[in-house]
């Protein structure tokens, strides 16, 4: 059995008639006859199957069935305005999907990414903070459109790579470098650089144990600069809490990483235009 589909006009109708307790107040505000208004109404009423109004020479009043309707009525005029709301700007402002590691998603990216949106006002701009892997596997599925990850040196294609400058870090206020084991503050398995920090060690015969784990680039500074062990960082996130750690410290250099920009062959104008201001600002320091 088929139900009765509400016309949206005919609600409309049926909700102005409530609103203005009458037929000719509600024709008046939308424009129309109150012959016509009152066609609407006793259609919908036909829809329904009940009475939507008590009728009387001085008032309309809703019936019972008519209160119980007048809520999902204005529910249903409310959320056609909204879809039309949302559609009327959907051919205007293009979604522009980015995908960013935290350590990039701060401080001179985000301005430039401000002036970007300033520049391109009918472009929606969609950024997405999260650890490397994440946002490849996000870029992948297609749900990115241009993403800046961290990859082995020389690992898949790319539009633009460069060098990552990775140094040791230790607490300048309470330092661990001399601790055994050696205690390392990480990303979590499969993070970056967790891998290489565990490999060097154990080659040069160090002993360590992980103490503190997290995916968070602000908790992983933290942790080392409070005094909780050494980590492995990009040279551009080292603060004035920590303390670099030099080679004849005994910890080996360690230059696996890259940085990589990607977006599709066939990406629009306006990716290719927020891929080359990302290149510029990566070329230039991050």
């Amino acid at each position: 059995m088929n139900s009765p589909l509400f016309d949206l006009d005919l609600l409309r109708a049926f909700v102005v008639v409530a609103d203005c307790q009458g037929f000719t107040a509600a024709a008046a505000r939308l424009h129309s006859t109150q012959s016509t208004v009152s066609q609407k109404v006793l259609r919908l009423e036909d829809l329904a199957g009940h009475r939507l109004f008590e009728r009387s020479h001085r008032q309309v009043r809703l019936t019972e069935a008519g209160e119980q309707l007048i809520g999902y009525a204005r529910r249903m005029l409310a959320l056609n305005a909204e879809a039309q709301e949302l559609l009327s700007g959907a051919s205007v402002a293009a979604a522009l999907r980015l995908g960013l590691p935290e350590d990039f998603a701060a401080g001179r990216t985000t301005r430039m990414l401000a002036d970007f949106a300033r520049a391109h006002g009918d472009v929606k701009l969609e950024v997405t903070s999260g650890l490397s892997r994440d946002l490849r596997a996000l870029y992948e599925r297609g749900e990115l459109d241009v993403v800046v990850v961290k990859q082995r040196r020389s690992t898949g294609d790319a539009v633009k790579r460069w060098a990552e400058t990775l140094c040791w870090i230790d607490s300048a206020a309470y330092p661990t470098l001399d601790a055994e084991p050696l205690p390392l503050v990480v990303f979590p398995p499969r993070g970056l650089y967790r891998d290489d920090m565990v490999a060097a060690l154990e080659a040069g015969g160090r002993r360590w144990r992980i103490s503190y784990t997290s995916s968070s680039l602000a908790s992983i500074q933290a942790a080392v600069a409070d005094g909780l062990g050494v980590s492995l960082l990009p040279s551009r996130v080292v603060n004035d809490r920590h303390r670099i750690v030099k080679p004849k410290d005994g910890l080996p250099a360690i230059e696996t990483m890259e940085i990589a920009l990607h977006h599709r062959p066939e990406a629009s104008p306006l990716v290719i235009a927020l891929a080359s201001d990302l290149a510029k600002l990566i070329g230039e320091g991050g």
